[in-house]
């Protein structure tokens, strides 16, 4: 009946949504013989809207998959005016791949069952170390492979800089534009997650971010030729912190990342 509704009467369907969508998105983990059909019946906001509406079906999603994509791909995060500007969706937009934005704070705890849909897997763009298989060609897979090389020096500065804040320091493959982010360990908990048992009251796993810097950036240039050492920790800090809040999450020290920031503004303006 749900199906024939959201096939027939769209707006209906909408309506229906609104009042029942986050009840319906507890399917997949409760009646898991009808996961399928459920996930059929779920809406989620995309990188192809603007306002932010729960209107894109997955079956509509994987009919405009682009050439070569295997894939659907989605983020996490608090509210759509956070992650449509996350640049972990850089490389998707370059590439033109329609991103599904999952904000509802049951969202994260969602995708642990609905792992695939007719046959496609579900990726997290903000976990592990994106591979975009054929979406990727040979010689974008060469490059990557070349500029990690030599950039390994620099890998391990930054690695001795931030020490124990981060589980690992990488090469980017997801940024076109921003220097930094903090990608999601594959059997780590996203920040949804984490955010609804800390406000429950249960003990967190300690997880560690890593660390992606996008090579070509002026900022990630200007740090790999900075000779100071200590100068050159402040900034790999400046750019953590700023990774972090692009990721909607909270500073562990705000008042360190404010002296840091000044300290580098007396310095410019000197």
């Amino acid at each position: 009946m749900l199906d024939k509704l959201a096939k027939n009467e769209p707006e209906q369907y909408k309506g229906f949504w609104k009042n029942f969508g986050q009840v319906l998105k507890e399917g997949p983990a409760e009646d898991f013989a009808n996961k399928e059909k459920i996930a059929g019946l779920l809406r989620f906001a995309s990188t192809r809207s603007e306002d932010g509406e729960q209107s894109v079906g997955l079956a509509e999603y994987l009919a405009r998959m682009a050439e070569g994509q295997d894939k659907v791909y989605y983020l996490t995060g608090e509210s759509y005016a956070q992650v449509k500007n996350s640049p972990h969706l850089e490389v998707f937009r370059k590439k033109g791949i329609e991103v599904l934005l999952l904000t509802d704070r049951i969202d994260e705890w969602l995708m642990s069952y609905l792992t695939e849909f007719d046959g496609k897997q579900f990726v997290d763009v903000a976990r592990g170390d994106l591979d975009l298989g054929k979406l990727d060609s040979e010689e974008d897979k060469k490059a990557q492979e070349e500029v990690a090389k030599a950039k390994e020096g620099l890998v391990e500065r930054l690695k001795s800089a931030l020490g124990e804040q981060v589980a690992e320091v990488r090469v980017s493959h997801r940024l076109t534009d921003s220097p930094a982010i903090l990608a999601i360990g594959e059997q780590d908990l996203g920040l949804q997650m984490r955010q609804i048992l800390e406000a429950s009251g249960q003990k967190v796993p300690d997880s560690k971010p890593i660390f992606e810097f996008n090579p070509a950036h002026p900022l990630i240039e200007k740090l790999d030729a900075e000779a100071d050492e200590d100068r050159f920790a402040d900034l790999s800090h400046i750019l953590f912190d700023q990774a972090a809040l692009a990721a909607g999450d909270n500073l562990k020290d705000p008042a360190a990342y404010v002296q840091r920031l000044n300290k580098l503004l007396v310095e410019l303006s000197a």
